[in-house]
């Protein structure tokens, strides 16, 4: 079989770990010696074995002379686990094929520079595309040390995310929610408005059997969440962060009793500065956040440049009203020409729903 084959093996490896490894990335490794895969393996959990420490332990034979397919460079830094280099050198692998090279500045072609100089036999670049896609959060949080950020949401084929009265369950089928809860649980936080807190008291848990929660972060310039709302009565069971401007300390006070933290922050425009709050949730390792808000936080994102992809959820239903809210509110923008420009666009039938995906382009948060 092809480097190729055996790359798609080490991939599906890899999407095990969807989940769990945040903020580390998702890696799979295959040991093929003679023809025959002998070993497989994939990084779990965060701080855990790495995908060829664990491939190599799994073989059912030495691995001396075969090749190791793995998804991304092997480390070659000392962290919460021992180089993987070592372990590739000390197993008498002969040759290595690498799918992308770690962005990691601690590695960055060091790991791959360290098998060749011991005359390890190096292929990269095979479905780099595929390898790379698949840590598009961890390649983005390694370089830019602020969470990837993803904005969904749920509309009609009209554009709406509710109804004239401001209902809005359900929009989309079963299969489209089951993906949602996909996502809440790879991505490591989810974020909504105390607007969204306000009017549908939402969860904003992963409903999926054995799932992860992720970080709960309410964008609460005031501290107008109630306290009996379930966020806050439910922090006990998933971290909760309010972002704000206040400084009431008693008022923070009965939050904190609650189980949330609290996050001060400085204002812009008199909301929290979202740039700022990707920063601070940044230094807490959040890699990643799930944008679930309304249309005016979805604005303000946009505006701030936080945004790195969008997902639509378009249901083929139609609600009509000019009053009904559309995905993205604010004042918006003026010209066609100063647009917020999209790029690699993706589709995906779920049921009778639609999930539209693209890549904000970087000149459109700039701007």
């Amino acid at each position: 079989m092809s480097d190729e084959t055996y790359m798609k093996l080490a991939l599906e490896y890899a999407q095990k770990g969807c989940g769990w490894v945040n903020p580390n990335p998702m890696v799979g490794a295959v040991v093929v010696k003679d023809g025959r895969v002998i070993g497989t393996g994939y990084h779990q959990r965060y701080g855990e074995l790495h995908a060829e420490r664990n491939a190599l332990a799994s073989c059912t034979e030495p691995p001396r002379n075969a090749t190791l397919y793995v998804t991304l460079e092997p480390c070659c830094h000392y962290g919460k686990t021992p180089p993987c280099t070592e372990a590739i050198l000390e197993s008498g692998i002969r040759r290595v094929v690498v799918g992308s090279v770690d962005p990691n500045p601690l590695v960055a072609g060091k790991g791959i520079q360290i098998l060749r100089r011991h005359g390890i036999e190096v292929s990269e670049g095979v479905l780099c595309e595929a390898c790379t896609g698949l840590n598009e959060v961890f390649f983005h949080f390694i370089q830019t040390k602020t969470p990837y950020v993803v904005m969904k949401y749920a509309m009609t084929m009209d554009g709406k995310i509710t109804t004239r009265s401001g209902r809005s369950k359900w929009i989309t089928g079963e299969t489209a929610r089951r993906c949602v809860q996909e996502d809440r649980h790879r991505y490591t936080g989810i974020m909504a408005g105390v607007g969204t807190i306000l009017a549908d008291d939402p969860l904003l848990t992963c409903r999926l059997p054995g799932g992860r929660n992720p970080a709960r972060i309410i964008c609460d310039s005031r501290l107008r969440t109630p306290l009996n709302a379930r966020v806050v009565r439910t922090a006990g069971e998933a971290p909760t962060i309010l972002a704000t401007c206040s400084r009431d300390e008693a008022l923070a006070h009965s939050y904190r009793d609650a189980g949330c933290e609290i996050l001060t922050l400085p204002s812009k425009d008199g909301h929290v500065d979202l740039r700022e709050l990707m920063a601070a949730l940044g230094e807490k390792k959040i890699d990643s956040v799930l944008l679930e808000g309304g249309g005016a936080l979805n604005w303000s994102a946009l505006q701030s440049g936080i945004v790195n992809k969008v997902q639509a959820y378009v249901a083929p239903k139609l609600f009509g009203g000019a009053d009904a809210k559309s995905p993205v509110g604010g004042i918006g923008v003026e010209d066609p020409k100063k647009a917020f420009r999209l790029a690699s666009p993706q589709v995906t039938q779920l049921g009778e729903d639609i999930l539209l995906e693209s890549e904000v382009l970087p000149c459109s948060q700039e701007s």
